[in-house]
């Protein structure tokens, strides 16, 4: 466990070190803000409009989860697909790439130390950037009136979906030396995950079903709405676990070459 925490401890110092995390966290708190910023302007509008034909069941019939906290997660999961491959591609892929990846081989600690404290690093920047992006439904809950729980449930899944992205950009990046391969290829099965249950519809019901139990938004529009279901629980962990394995048992391959 020690070994492991030092790992994460000077994984996690090197993106402060470098302007990679100021970078990425100020591109998706200000993606952030500009998104959270036009849904209010158009939750405001649509109060606005609705008032003044005198509807008062569709202006009754807002709500501040459905009309601006959903959408601002999914466009927000949208742009962790593009930064969350930035931040994990050089955590493998450098260390090859100058020459360190040996020495961290032959050090005395195990290959499972060295993955999970890379992903500990990794994780950790990225739950603070999703925690500093609770600044938009505490702005909600001062000035509005949001469903609070339904709020926390989104969140959660938000976390959730973002460390699933870590874990795959982990494995990408233990595959190669050179960091722009590393983040293209987690670029591409992220965007897979995200349109693997478009053709569903198209075969048997039972390849549906598979289709959209592998989609990640499948599991993650549940948690947007306030539902916490176990089997939404069990695919993100089970595909952090997968991608973990995965990368230690890369990592292992070039230990033993």
């Amino acid at each position: 466990m020690r070994n492991t925490l030092t790992i994460a401890a000077k994984e996690l110092q090197s993106y402060f070190v470098q302007p990679i995390a100021y970078v990425v966290m100020a591109v998706f708190l200000l993606l952030g803000g500009w998104f959270f910023f036009v849904l209010i302007r158009r939750f405001d509008l649509l109060m606005h409009i609705y008032a003044a034909m005198g509807n008062q069941q569709a202006l009754q019939g807002l709500n501040l989860n459905e009309a601006v906290i959903s959408p601002l997660l999914q466009d927000l999961s949208i742009v962790l697909v593009i930064l969350v491959p930035a931040i994990t591609m050089r955590t493998f892929a450098e260390e090859k790439r100058v020459g360190t990846y040996e020495l961290l081989l032959t050090a005395p600690v195990r290959t499972g130390e060295i993955v999970a404290g890379k992903f500990l690093a990794s994780a950790t920047l990225v739950l603070i950037m999703i925690a500093l992006s609770g600044i938009y439904p505490l702005i909600l809950a001062i000035f509005g009136n949001p469903e609070m729980g339904v709020i926390g449930a989104a969140w959660l899944g938000m976390a959730l979906l973002a460390v699933a992205f870590v874990s795959i950009g982990l494995f990408t990046s233990s595959l190669t030396q050179n960091q722009i391969i590393a983040a293209i290829s987690c670029f591409g099965v992220l965007l897979l995950l995200y349109v693997i249950s478009w053709p569903a519809e198209l075969g048997s019901a039972t390849l549906g079903d598979v289709l959209r139990y592998l989609a990640l938004p499948e599991h993650f529009d549940q948690m947007i709405k306030g539902v916490i279901d176990t089997t939404d629980i069990v695919y993100f962990l089970s595909v952090i676990l997968v991608a973990l394995f995965l990368t230690q048992r890369s990592v292992e391959s070039a230990r033993w070459r």
